[in-house]
């Protein structure tokens, strides 16, 4: 079995995994990035990138050419609740350089990133090695065990980072303890053309007991409908033609290319998971990101927690991995910084959840605004809360690490 060694081993190659790897090898720890695929060429993974993300960009310096990539602008977020249309945030207030949200694909974020990574000698990414095991010594996380494409490996580290995702091996291995707080919902979501003519609108359709959002990515709509949770195989039961007709029935704009949608291949079932990690730490490891803590898609958030766990945890543990061996209250110190924003952001998730989208799935009839939805109508200065919340959350994170490297 080979064997290597890293100052900083990080299981999983999304946006935290990426992100952290970066600034630490940026600030001159050597740091190895394990990624299972062979390449970040994957459909319908979140693809929003918030405006304090773009901020974390901005503040390595890379946000010009970060902007150059293929990207839609999001500066309102609309949403359809029967025959009303509201304009729900308004991103032109938002205390950030961008004041919009970057809708691009997860593949060039991810690709961006991780070839200016490479420019550090002090970063490795390893693609197609899948993490399967964790090494232990005396109580201590010590390594990982994977698998690659040349073979089994062993890797002895200092410090451990879980950014695998909601279905994390590192999580389970160390046997953390994961608190469901449940979802009712589960997403389909597909990719429809987009006309010239089409208006210009990222947002949701409300009404006849269904919910389906619309995300503007150019030459097409990325579709997601919400259904409740359990009830795909009932809906594709009937066939596909009974998936086109509801969504038909709630989005007649879409209804000249819904024969885009072939068959149930043209469709990807997302699983909604809410939850997190009691404790995030065990002594030489550390999970940030949806390894932590999985998010609903709801506000499209789950990059924009996971950044800010990255950069949380390189400001709180570049010194101590410069020095030595982190010590388990260094990790504890990533968990005591992210876990208020983490908290706030999934109870607001719970409650539009349960409060209204499990409530619009519940009923069959046409719907009409309830009166505190028509004020984002009626006073606009509200749009600028929901706006704040999504686009900088309630902890932004700013990027304290130098580059030690250059």
């Amino acid at each position: 079995m080979a064997q290597h060694f890293s100052r900083c081993c990080i299981a999983g190659g999304g946006p935290a995994g990426i992100v952290l790897g970066y600034l630490l090898a940026r600030a001159g720890i050597e740091t190895l990035v394990l990624e299972k695929h062979k390449d970040f060429l994957r459909d319908f993974r979140g693809d929003t990138v918030h405006p304090s993300t773009l901020d974390v960009i901005d503040e390595l310096g890379l946000l010009d050419e970060f902007l150059k990539l293929p990207h839609q602008e999001v500066r309102q977020l609309q949403g359809r609740i029967g025959d009303s249309r509201i304009t729900i945030a308004d991103f032109s207030r938002v205390p950030t350089r961008c004041k919009f949200i970057a809708l691009m694909p997860q593949w060039h974020f991810l690709n961006f990133l991780a070839e200016r990574a490479t420019r550090f000698p002090t970063f490795r990414l390893m693609m197609e090695t899948e993490v399967q095991d964790l090494v232990e010594s005396d109580g201590r996380i010590v390594g990982v065990k994977a698998h690659s494409a040349q073979g089994p490996l062993e890797i002895r580290s200092g410090l451990v980072v879980g950014a695998d995702g909601r279905h994390s091996v590192v999580r389970a291995r160390a046997g953390l303890t994961v608190e469901d707080l449940g979802a009712p919902i589960d997403v389909l979501w597909m990719s429809l053309s987009r006309k010239p003519t089409d208006p210009d609108q990222t947002g949701g359709y409300f009404n006849f007991g269904r919910v389906f959002v619309t995300l503007d990515r150019g030459d097409y709509w990325q579709c997601a409908f919400v259904i409740r949770k359990g009830e795909f195989e009932e809906l594709k039961a009937p066939g596909i033609a009974f998936l086109r007709s509801r969504i038909a029935g709630i989005a007649p704009l879409l209804s000249d290319r819904l024969e885009e949608l072939r068959s149930w291949d043209d469709v990807k079932l997302l699983t909604v998971r809410v939850d997190r990690l009691r404790q995030w730490a065990r002594p030489g490891l550390l999970c940030i990101g949806d390894a932590a803590h999985a998010m609903s898609p709801i506000g499209g958030v789950g990059i924009n927690l996971a950044v800010q766990d990255a950069v949380a945890a390189a400001n709180l543990l570049a010194e101590p991995l410069a020095t030595g061996v982190p010590e388990l209250s260094d990790l504890d110190k990533v968990q005591q910084r992210r876990m208020f924003p983490t908290r706030f952001i999934q109870r607001l998730q719970v409650a539009i959840q349960d409060r209204i989208i499990n409530r619009v799935l519940e009923s069959n009839e046409s719907l009409t605004p309830p009166w505190p939805v028509r004020l984002f109508n009626e006073w606009p200065w509200l749009r600028r809360i929901p706006a704040r919340v999504l686009g900088v959350g309630v902890r932004p994170e700013h990027v304290r690490t130098g580059d030690r490297v250059h």
